[in-house]
């Protein structure tokens, strides 16, 4: 029996505090897994960004990418990884990069989904280049924007067809609004997509791996409030249903982690807002919920790298659409059809065999961790680089006492059961 050592990439951006708790968990779990016949042990490193032959090997199992949405270097760093190397990598990077917001709506759709009506627009202005103007005098139709106003009906949302944090979205309520947002929105291609009005709640189901947690959502609120503390705010029906759509979207894309939007109204849940496969993953937003996405980041990443799980390429819509083309089976029996083979590309029966034996230490030892003085500074460093000096010892005071509180439901759930 050899002793090895898989090794876990984060390639980070702006993050902050989770890669300082992942990174102490890891270390306080002191991991020596029998797979295989070998005892294999966990390393973790923050992945530099330099000049690389294509050739060089890559020295990581996993990598947990934040970066491949915006910095090309490291996207493609990580494709050359993934083709050569046969590196494992939260998320696709080719998925990230080509299936926006517009993709996945239309694929959605077409399985069935209940999407909002949804325009797309040509953009107000473009770029002058030789081939736009002939182009645009022979076949651009000329088209009235308040009739298509009208198809789709009011209150309706204009937002960019490849999404963007919320960048250049509005709400439109007549008309002349929408007229005026059209002239302000220039060269982006924008979405007109019906608002699910009025709706009676909006939930947040967050995917990871074969993992899900649910979140009462409240997009009025301040960022720090928008993931609410609510509890027991669905039905198990209403649970399996958002867990299920959000799996499916994740396993159609190739996405590891993301999280998927829904808006409730007259009891039927409509996805809103899906393509998120780089979720916000700060204590300053997620708070309560932020120990779940740190021990969530842990399981798969270590399960995908003690098990050597292979990448999976190629995305293969296949298997959904054969399930969507069943005219008449009901849309509960499709979804619940397309979480199957969410599941087994997600191997989650297997992935859970392996929390059991493995990692079943895993949630004491984070319940630990998230009561010390080290996360405590790792909250504070990331409202430090988010909030004015005079608002820093509030804030972390704050986030640390709904974690607090959070570790104080977990020790009371232990107790009872």
């Amino acid at each position: 029996m050899a002793t090895v050592t898989r090794k876990i990439g984060l390639s980070l951006g702006a993050d902050i505090c989770w890669p300082i708790c992942y990174e102490n968990i890891l270390e306080h779990l002191k991991l020596a897994v029998p797979w295989q016949g070998d005892t294999v042990g966990i390393e973790v490193e923050r992945v530099t960004i330099e000049p690389f032959d294509l050739r060089q090997p890559c020295k990581y199992d996993v990598v947990l990418d934040r970066l491949t949405h915006w910095y090309h270097t490291s996207r493609e760093w990580i494709k050359k990884s993934i083709v050569m190397d046969g590196l494992y990598v939260l998320n696709n990077p080719w998925a990230v990069q080509s299936m926006e917001k517009h993709t996945s709506y239309a694929a959605m759709m077409h399985l069935g989904m209940p999407i909002p009506e949804t325009w797309m627009v040509p953009p107000k202005a473009y770029d002058v280049t030789p081939d736009h103007a002939p182009t645009l005098k022979k076949y651009a139709k000329l088209f009235d924007l308040g009739t298509v106003g009208n198809r789709i009906g009011y209150p309706l949302f204009m937002k960019p067809y490849d999404g963007g944090g919320w960048r250049a979205v509005s709400r439109i309520g007549d008309e002349a609004t929408l007229r005026k947002k059209y002239e302000e929105s220039g060269k982006t291609v924008m979405h007109l997509q019906a608002a699910v009005n009025p709706f009676d709640s909006f939930v947040r189901c967050i995917g990871l791996g074969p993992q899900t947690h649910l979140v009462k959502y409240d997009p009025d609120a301040p960022l720090h409030d928008r993931y609410t503390q609510a509890t027991n705010f669905v039905s198990e029906d209403e649970a399996t249903l958002l867990r299920d759509t959000c799996l499916t979207i994740n396993a159609f894309f190739g996405w590891d982690f993301n999280s998927c939007e829904s808006l409730r109204k007259d009891g039927t849940w409509y996805p809103i807002d899906f393509a998120n496969p780089c979720p916000d993953s700060q204590v300053t937003s997620l708070h309560r919920h932020f120990p779940w996405m740190v021990k969530a980041n842990l399981k798969w990443s270590i399960f995908c790298a003690v098990t050597k799980k292979p990448f999976r390429k190629n995305l293969d819509w296949e298997p959904f659409y054969k399930i969507a083309a069943e005219r008449d089976r009901p849309y509960r029996e499709k979804l619940s059809a397309y979480a199957a083979v969410a599941a087994e590309r997600f191997e989650t029966a297997r992935f859970e065999a392996f929390c059991a034996t493995h990692l079943a230490h895993l949630d004491e030892v984070a319940w630990e961790f998230f009561g010390t003085q080290t996360a405590k500074s790792a909250f504070r460093d990331k409202v430090t680089a988010l909030y004015p000096k005079h608002e820093v010892e509030q804030f972390t005071e704050l986030f640390w006492n709904r974690v607090q509180a959070w570790r104080a439901d977990e020790r009371g759930a232990k107790v009872g059961a």
